[in-house]
């Protein structure tokens, strides 16, 4: 895969310069990519597919300014962090998330997870809550919900996770890939709000996005957390996995969804306070999608800095 200029697309590209210092930390035997500013305690920020960690940067200066650490990772699989062939599934991804945080001197920290990395937030906090001291969820159900909406909301979430279907035929990543990665700004576009999607941000963005998943791997590691949800419904470790994520959340949750997100249906998204027995709270953005860090930045900006001085 190649850029504009005919050079091939590597992790430096996802190596912006801002108010921000790039650092490269070891956990969990990989090597993350994290962008970090400020100094307190500590907010750690997931972002979901198909972005990676730009997806924040417009919140890192802001929660830096506000007292805070602010660290956004990319992913496993993700940006410029490590791209294993193996890993993708939800015990190692948490188990990624919890060796970060000790990894970067801290003993708990506020997370925050988007979509995919909503997904995770909600794993880390239920395998490792010792070490989640507050939750922020954005356009993310808990994955016992998604899983239950799924089969039994033919419909609607089912017919939402047409995409994540698609992801399992073999060599999907090359649809993702061909033609300068153009069918990840048709998923940016379709899973977004219009206003978002309409606005005069949403094309750079879109450019950002697509050039990072031509780094090489990048769109195969991207797949394999979906092929890893699917296939796991009929393994032991995938019974296993449901099993402990049905343990009550003891870490107070804040959870924002999009009213027209597409992705994962709000119907969906609301039954996941049931999994949650410390304090909780679910709020609805109008006329937002899949994106609300993007589409609604001030609005979801002031929800995490309340969550997080609580």
């Amino acid at each position: 895969m190649t850029d504009q200029r005919g050079g091939a697309v590597d992790e430096s590209c996802v190596l912006t310069e801002g108010p921000w210092t790039h650092r490269f930390v070891g956990a969990n035997g990989s090597r993350f990519h994290v962008v970090e500013a400020g100094t307190g305690p500590m907010v750690l920020f997931l972002h979901g597919f198909p972005e990676h960690w730009w997806a924040w940067h417009q919140m890192l200066p802001a929660i830096a300014d506000a007292g805070f650490r602010a660290v956004a990772v990319d992913l496993r699989g993700y940006g410029a962090s490590d791209k294993p062939p193996r890993g993708y599934d939800g015990y190692t991804l948490a188990a990624d998330i919890a060796g970060l945080i000790r990894a970067l001197g801290e003993r708990s920290a506020t997370i925050v997870g988007s979509g995919l990395g909503g997904m995770v937030a909600w794993t880390v906090a239920s395998f490792h809550p010792s070490l989640v001291r507050r939750l922020v969820v954005l356009g993310a159900p808990h994955p016992l919900r998604l899983r239950t909406a799924t089969f039994a909301d033919p419909r609607g979430q089912f017919a939402a996770s047409t995409l994540a279907l698609k992801f399992q035929l073999p060599r999907y990543e090359h649809v993702l890939t061909r033609d300068g990665a153009a069918a990840i700004g048709e998923i940016l576009h379709r899973w977004g709000g219009p206003r978002w999607v309409a606005g005069s941000e949403f094309e750079a963005y879109a450019e950002r996005c697509r050039e990072a998943m031509c780094i090489p791997q990048a769109a195969f590691c991207a797949l394999e957390g979906y092929r890893w949800a699917f296939r796991s419904l009929l393994r032991l470790h995938g019974y296993r996995f449901v099993r402990l994520m049905q343990k009550p959340l003891s870490t107070p949750t804040l959870q924002l969804h999009g009213a027209l997100d597409v992705a994962s249906l709000p119907r969906t998204a609301l039954g996941s306070g049931r999994y949650v027995v410390a304090p909780y709270e679910w709020r609805l953005l109008d006329g937002v999608g899949h994106f609300p860090h993007l589409e609604a930045p001030e609005l979801v900006l002031g929800e995490i800095l309340r969550w997080a001085k609580t």
